[in-house]
C-alpha cells in the first residue's frame, strides 16, 4: 500500500502556498489509477515519483496529474516531491525525468531551487480573454507551455479580478496567467494569479510553471535577473526567481515547503 504526503509548497507555514499530494512509488503505476488517485485528492496536482535504476541522466521519473488530466510541467508539485525526498534522506541535487525533460532541484540558501526551461511569451491578440477576465489588459501573450499571459496596469486590478470561468474554459489553452507590477514598497517585483479551468483548476494557489513565462517577461522590464514574485491567490505564495547568465533559456525558481499530513493509500 503506497504512502502519500500532502505538502504545502512555496510557503514556510501550513495551510498557505499550494498543496500537492506526493507518492514515491517503487515502480511505475497505471495511468488510469494515477488519474483516479489525483481525482480523489482533488488538489491542483498529485505527483508520482519512481526511482530510475541504471539511468545515468536522472534519479527519478516524475509525473503530475490534476483532478482531470496529466500535465507537461508543474512547479509546486516538483518542489513538494523534492521536499519529500529530502525528508526521506535522499541527498541532492535530485534529477527528475519528466515530460518536459530532465528537471533538477538543488538546495541553497534555505530554499529548494527548481531548474526549469524558460518559456518566454510572444504577443498575441485574443479578444475573448478580456471579456472572460474583466478589467482592461495592457498586454496579452502566449507561452510555449500552453498558457495565455495577460498584464494589467496595477496590482489592485489583478487582485480584484473575478473571471467568468465558463468563458475561460471555452478557450482552447491550458490556462491563463494574469500579472502586474507590484505596488511601490512591496518586497516582491510583481504579482500574478493563474486560472486553469480546462484542467480542473479554477484558480491555482501558487504556480511554479507560470514563472517560466513570467520571469523572462518581467526581467527586461525590471532590468534585473533576480527578483521575487507573489501569487496573490486566497492562500498566497512567495517565489524567488533567477535567470542564470551561464544557462540561457533556463529559469531558477526558489521556494520552501512544509509537510501537512501523510498516510497510506488503501487502493
Amino acid at each position: 500500500m503506497p504512502r502519500f504526503r500532502v505538502i504545502d509548497a512555496f510557503t514556510d507555514r501550513p495551510f498557505q502556498g499550494n498543496p500537492a499530494a506526493v507518492l514515491v512509488l517503487a515502480e511505475p503505476c497505471d495511468d488510469g489509477w494515477a488519474q483516479r488517485v489525483a481525482a480523489e485528492f482533488n488538489l491542483s496536482e498529485t505527483a508520482f515519483a519512481v526511482p530510475l535504476d541504471g539511468d545515468p541522466g536522472a534519479d527519478y521519473s516524475l509525473r503530475w496529474f490534476t483532478p482531470a488530466a496529466e500535465v507537461d510541467l508543474c512547479g509546486h508539485a516538483t518542489l513538494a516531491t523534492a521536499h519529500a525526498l529530502a525528508e526521506d534522506g535522499v541527498p541532492g541535487p535530485v534529477r527528475f525525468r519528466t515530460r518536459s525533460g530532465v528537471l533538477t532541484v538543488a538546495a541553497e540558501d534555505g530554499r529548494l531551487w527548481l531548474d526549469f526551461p524558460a518559456n518566454p511569451p510572444r504577443p498575441v491578440e485574443e479578444p475573448a480573454l478580456a471579456a472572460a477576465l474583466g478589467g482592461a489588459p495592457v498586454w496579452t501573450g502566449h507561452s510555449a507551455v500552453g498558457d495565455f499571459l495577460v498584464e494589467y496596469r496595477t496590482e489592485a486590478e489583478v487582485r480584484a479580478l473575478a473571471p467568468d470561468m465558463a468563458r475561460l474554459a471555452a478557450l482552447p489553452d491550458r490556462g491563463v496567467i494574469v500579472t502586474a507590477a507590484a505596488d511601490p514598497g512591496r518586497p516582491y517585483a510583481y504579482v500574478c494569479r493563474v486560472f486553469a479551468p480546462n484542467v480542473g483548476i479554477p484558480e491555482d494557489p501558487v504556480t511554479g510553471s507560470a514563472q517560466t513565462a513570467l520571469a523572462p517577461y518581467w526581467a527586461p522590464r525590471l532590468g534585473a535577473d533576480a527578483f521575487a514574485a507573489h501569487q496573490c491567490s486566497r492562500r498566497g505564495g512567495h517565489l524567488a526567481l533567477r535567470l542564470p547568465a551561464d544557462s540561457p533559456g533556463r529559469v531558477l525558481i526558489g521556494g520552501t515547503a512544509v509537510t501537512v499530513t501523510e498516510g497510506t493509500l488503501h487502493a
